[in-house]
């Protein structure tokens, strides 16, 4: 069996053609699991042909710290995978409607925040302040960057600032949760979105489950810290799988970019 031809759901078990897989935007057709996606698929599944303009791009490396080994890890994930940071970010439409939007990529350290994160982060709500676009992130990420200490922690109150500032000046920002969003990125611009969305069955915390059940000594729910689980808690707006997505997020835009038209008429 040809292995780029097929893939295997790590959910099922079941034998997937790889085409049709990619079809159906990574998702098993027998169990309806959610695969990953990296930064490309997720543009390609949710925005305009041919209408995303990348903004911020960094190409260089900073180690605060001197943590070691951590500029060798960063070149054999960018030799890998292309990735230079673990968030991609830039400027396209949704069904016409025009967006700043980041998707981050768990390919580069699992997603994980540091400085070029959070500075990424902080100039796409700047610029999309500027425009008076709206802003969408996808967020997928393990949390702070460890290799980066303190400095990634910091990104925390940086992206919140930021957020905050858009928020004032009356710019509309949308958060879609995916598969997983813990740490440091959910304890801070994941969480802050006016409108909150998850893809089906995604891990959404803080800290892990297991840390948790040892630090308060009880057993929690077996769908704790799921998307299911944190909608039905109030957590989050909706939970829109991958297929409807796209006009999900068309729809909410065409209502504000309506709203804005009235406010200023």
């Amino acid at each position: 069996m040809a292995q780029n031809l097929f893939v295997k759901c790590k959910e099922c078990g079941t034998i997937i053609e790889r085409k049709k897989y990619a079809e159906n935007n990574d998702v098993c057709n027998v169990c309806d699991s959610y695969g990953t996606l990296d930064y490309k698929k997720r543009l390609a599944m949710v925005i305009d042909h041919d209408t995303f303009e990348e903004t911020n791009i960094h190409t260089g490396f900073y180690n605060p710290i001197d943590f070691p080994g951590y500029l060798e890890k960063h070149e054999k994930i960018k030799s890998k995978t292309g990735l230079t940071e673990a968030i991609v970010t830039g400027k396209a439409c949704i069904n016409e409607q025009k967006v700043m939007i980041g998707i981050m990529d768990t390919r580069y350290m699992m997603g994980s925040m540091g400085i070029i994160v959070g500075e990424k982060v902080t100039r796409l709500f700047e610029d999309a302040k500027k425009l008076k676009y709206p802003v969408i992130i996808f967020t997928a990420s393990g949390g702070a960057r460890m290799q980066e200490g303190i400095f990634s922690l910091m990104q925390m109150a940086k992206t919140a600032a930021a957020v905050s500032s858009f928020g004032e000046s009356g710019g509309l920002y949308i958060s879609v949760l995916t598969n997983p969003t813990t740490g440091g990125v959910s304890a801070s611009f994941a969480f802050l979105g006016d409108i909150i969305v998850a893809e089906p069955g995604a891990l959404i915390g803080f800290a892990g489950k297991r840390v948790i059940e040892q630090t308060i000594n009880e057993v929690l729910p077996p769908n704790f810290q799921t998307s299911e689980y944190l909608f039905e808690h109030g957590y989050i707006d909706m939970i829109v799988e991958r297929k409807t997505l796209k006009d999900t997020l068309g729809q909410i835009l065409k209502i504000h970019s309506q709203e804005e038209n009235q406010i200023f008429q």
